[in-house]
C-alpha cells in the first residue's frame, strides 16, 4: 500500500466516528446521556479530551428560500457551463434564475455529535459548531492536534457539532429549492434553542455560543442578525464582509458532480450535489503552503463534503447587520484566506476587523485574529492551536 493510498483510506475513516478513533470508551469514564438522539453511538473525541454521543436528531424548521428557475444539470458539461455563466464578468445569469421567494418547511434529520468532558462533568456552556462548504461536522474534530472540540472541552465547554442539511449523515433533500442558506440558518437557530432547552443528553446549558466556519459563519451570523437573543456570544472563522473572491474560490474548487467524483460515497445523490475536483482544488480553496501537513490535505480530500447549487447561489445573501445583537463577537481568519480576503486579509485594511465593526454595532465586545501564513481552512494548519487559544482567551475575557 502506498503512503498516498493509506492517507486516503485514513481520511475516509476520519469521516465516520463509528469506524475510527477508539471504539469503546475507556473503563471508568462516564458516557454522556443519549437523550434526544436516535441511533446513538458513544466514542471519544480525536484527542481523547471528550466523550461524545453521535446520532440523528430531528429538527423542524421553516424559512423563506429563494425560488430558482434552474434545473438540476443533466451532466458535468452543464455543471461547468453553469459556473462559467455564474462567474463571467457582466453576466446576468444570477438575476435570470431568480423567481421570487417561497416558504420551505419540514422536519429534517440532522447528523450530530455532542461532546462532554471525559471526567463526566456537564458544563453550563455549549458551543454550537457549524461547518462550512467542503467539509462535514468532523472539520471541528478532524485529527489529534487538529481538534477544536478537544480544545473547547479542555476549556470547560461542551460542543455540539452537526452536519449541515445536505451533508454527511443529514438529510439530502432537493439541492436547489430546499438546501439553501435561509433554511440552514433556521435549522441552526432551532438547534441552538434546543440546546438551551435541555433537548439533548438532559443537559441544562445556560449559555449557548455560536461558532462557525466559512458558510457556517455566514449561517451563524444570520442567526445573530435575525434572532439576536439565540446566542450569548459568536465566533466567526473564515469570514469577512468581502465577497469579491467568491468567484475565484468557486473556480478554484473546480466543482464536479459528487456521485461521479466519489461514487462509493455519494452514489445516491442527484447531480445537484457537488464536491471539489481534487486535492489540488482543495489546496487552492482551503490551504496555504508550507503551513500544513500533506497528510492533513490528503485526509481532507478523502473526507470532503458536498455542496449544493442552492447553497452556492444563496451563500452571500443570508448575512446582515446584527444591530440588536449585544453579546461579544470575534472574527478569526487565516491571513491568506482566499474566498473572504482574496488571499490577503490585511489588504487594503484588516478585513476581519472591518467586518466585525460593520456587522455588530451594538456588540458588548469585538475582536479579531489573523493566523499567520494560514488559508481558509484555519483548523487544518499548523497554526490551528494558536487560533483556538485566541478564541478561548476572547471568550474568557468576556466572561464566557
Amino acid at each position: 500500500m502506498t503512503a498516498l493510498t493509506f492517507l486516503a483510506l485514513a481520511g475516509l475513516a476520519a469521516a465516520d466516528y463509528t469506524s475510527q478513533f477508539g471504539g469503546a470508551i475507556p473503563a471508568g469514564l462516564c458516557a454522556p446521556n443519549t437523550a434526544g438522539f436516535t441511533n446513538p453511538t458513544i466514542q471519544p473525541s480525536r484527542g481523547g479530551a471528550a466523550i461524545c454521543v453521535s446520532g440523528d436528531v430531528a429538527v423542524q424548521a421553516s424559512a423563506q428560500n429563494v425560488k430558482f428557475n434552474f434545473n438540476i444539470p443533466a451532466n458535468e458539461s452543464e455543471v461547468t457551463d453553469t459556473f462559467l455563466k455564474y462567474i463571467t464578468s457582466g453576466s446576468t445569469f444570477a438575476q435570470s434564475i431568480m423567481g421570487g421567494m417561497q416558504t420551505i418547511s419540514g422536519n429534517y434529520t440532522i447528523g450530530a455529535t455532542l461532546c462532554m468532558p471525559a471526567n463526566g462533568t456537564i458544563p453550563s456552556s455549549v458551543q454550537l459548531l457549524t461547518h462550512g462548504i467542503g467539509f462535514d461536522r468532523y472539520y471541528w474534530d478532524f485529527a489529534p492536534g487538529y481538534s477544536y472540540v478537544d480544545y473547547a472541552v479542555e476549556q470547560g465547554y461542551a460542543t455540539f457539532s452537526y452536519d449541515r442539511l445536505g451533508v454527511g449523515k443529514s438529510a439530502t433533500p432537493d439541492p436547489i429549492q430546499v438546501v439553501q442558506g435561509p433554511l440552514e440558518a433556521s435549522i441552526a437557530n432551532q438547534l441552538a434553542l434546543s440546546l438551551r432547552n435541555s433537548a439533548f443528553a438532559n443537559a441544562n446549558f445556560s449559555t449557548v455560543i455560536g461558532v462557525g466556519h466559512s458558510f457556517g459563519s455566514a449561517i451563524t451570523q444570520s442567526v445573530t442578525h435575525n434572532h439576536p437573543s439565540t446566542f450569548d456570544a459568536a465566533i466567526l472563522t473564515g469570514f469577512s464582509g468581502n465577497q469579491t473572491a467568491i468567484a475565484a474560490f468557486v473556480t478554484a474548487l473546480n466543482l464536479q458532480i459528487a456521485s461521479q467524483n466519489q461514487p462509493y460515497r455519494f452514489s445516491g445523490l442527484n447531480n445537484g450535489y457537488l464536491v471539489d475536483y481534487s486535492a489540488v482544488s482543495n489546496q487552492y480553496g482551503f490551504f496555504r503552503s508550507p503551513n500544513f501537513d500533506p497528510a492533513i490535505l490528503a485526509a481532507g480530500e478523502a473526507a470532503k463534503g458536498t455542496v449544493t447549487f442552492g447553497e452556492l447561489f444563496t451563500q452571500a445573501a443570508i448575512a446582515g447587520v446584527a444591530s440588536n445583537f449585544t453579546g461579544p463577537v470575534a472574527i478569526v481568519n487565516g491571513d491568506a484566506d482566499l474566498p473572504f480576503c482574496f488571499g490577503n486579509c490585511s489588504y487594503p485594511m484588516n478585513l476581519a476587523q472591518a467586518a466585525v465593526t460593520m456587522l455588530y454595532p451594538a456588540a458588548s465586545a469585538t475582536g479579531n485574529y489573523l493566523a499567520p501564513l494560514t488559508g481558509h481552512g484555519v483548523n487544518l494548519h499548523y497554526t490551528a492551536l494558536d487560533a483556538y487559544k485566541y478564541i478561548g482567551s476572547f471568550l474568557k475575557q468576556n466572561r464566557y
